[in-house]
């Protein structure tokens, strides 16, 4: 696979810095029963990476004394791992609101019998990746049969309370381009997603997420492999919008890794660029414990124009209408 860092070196990015702490997003590994072409981990079944249980206890100690209500899961496929339950578990005990991001397909996998089950019971909110509606385009990009997977892993969800009317069950579902290109108006194929999926196949839910492809990790690598690199770069940085950078997600969230090391996003863990902590040269979440990152130092390089480029692009869909 291509490195990408060092193509994103220029730094032309504008200076940032944190804002209030909201939510702390943890990966707890980065094996995956999928291998997306998009993907920006790299995940796959091959992966072995996997939060402990010490870490997931750290995780949880850092809840309760942080104040934070909002816990995002991520993966790979978070599930996975062997303590994703017991988390989520403690963490609604505590009062803290739990989103898995979840692929869909994982739900019928063999050792995760009753997990739609579970996760309706925890009220656990559910954010899944359909980067189409299209059989097609999804099976192109998430492999053969993936789609209809989906459809019936969302129909089960349906048949749960999820993605009705129901506030307490809600399911969000994502869209990523096919290619090197910026996703399209949200509220526009927001409509057009659940037209499609209403019709076709009776299935409901409660936002569409537009999330643009980071030129990191494997999507990354295939724009070098492709000779496109520079020009998706040039896409980004034509499209970006100063107004998108109060909203941007590295502001308000902390990305924890399946090791318990910290960083300001996800895109951030995956290059290897570490929370900004004066004495710490790579932060580990149990450092944090007492410390206000308000007004510390994000860390930038030219990626972090694919999360300002055009409506703007965060793990919660587009930042503009």
């Amino acid at each position: 696979m291509h490195a990408t860092l060092h193509l994103l070196q220029q730094r032309g990015f504008p200076e940032l810095r944190r804002g209030s702490l909201d939510a702390l997003q943890v990966n707890l590994g980065y094996r995956c029963n999928q291998s997306c072409l998009h993907c920006h981990v790299n995940a796959g079944p091959q992966r072995t990476e996997m939060m402990s249980r010490d870490t997931v206890a750290d995780v949880l100690a850092y809840l309760e004394v942080s104040g934070i209500r909002q816990l995002d899961l991520t993966g790979g496929a978070p599930e996975l791992n062997p303590h994703f339950r017991s988390l989520v578990m403690r963490a609604r005990e505590i009062g803290v609101h739990v989103t898995d991001r979840c692929n869909l397909t994982i739900l019928e996998e063999p050792g995760q019998e009753g997990l739609a089950e579970f996760l309706a019971h925890q009220q656990v909110e559910i954010t899944a990746s359909l980067p189409c509606y299209l059989e097609e385009n999804v099976d192109n990009q998430r492999g053969k049969g993936v789609f209809a997977r989906s459809i019936a892993a969302l129909q089960r969800l349906n048949a749960l309370g999820y993605g009705l009317d129901d506030d307490h069950l809600v399911l969000n579902l994502v869209y990523n381009p096919q290619g090197a290109v910026l996703p399209p108006a949200q509220a526009g194929l927001e409509l057009d997603y659940k037209a499609d999926l209403g019709s076709r196949f009776g299935v409901r839910f409660t936002r569409l997420f537009t999330l643009a492809n980071m030129p990191i990790q494997r999507f990354g690598s295939t724009l070098v492999s492709k000779g496109t690199f520079s020009a998706y770069m040039a896409l980004l940085k034509c499209a970006h919008s100063d107004s998108n950078l109060e909203q941007v997600m590295c502001r308000h969230l902390l990305s924890v890794d399946w090791q318990g090391y910290v960083y300001d996003c996800d895109f951030n863990q995956m290059l290897g660029l570490p929370l900004v902590i004066e004495g710490k040269k790579r932060p580990h979440l149990s450092d944090l414990i007492g410390r206000d990152l308000a007004g510390n130092p994000v860390s930038v390089r030219d990626h972090c124009y694919g999360c300002t480029a055009g409506n703007g692009s965060s793990c919660g869909g587009a930042l503009r209408a």
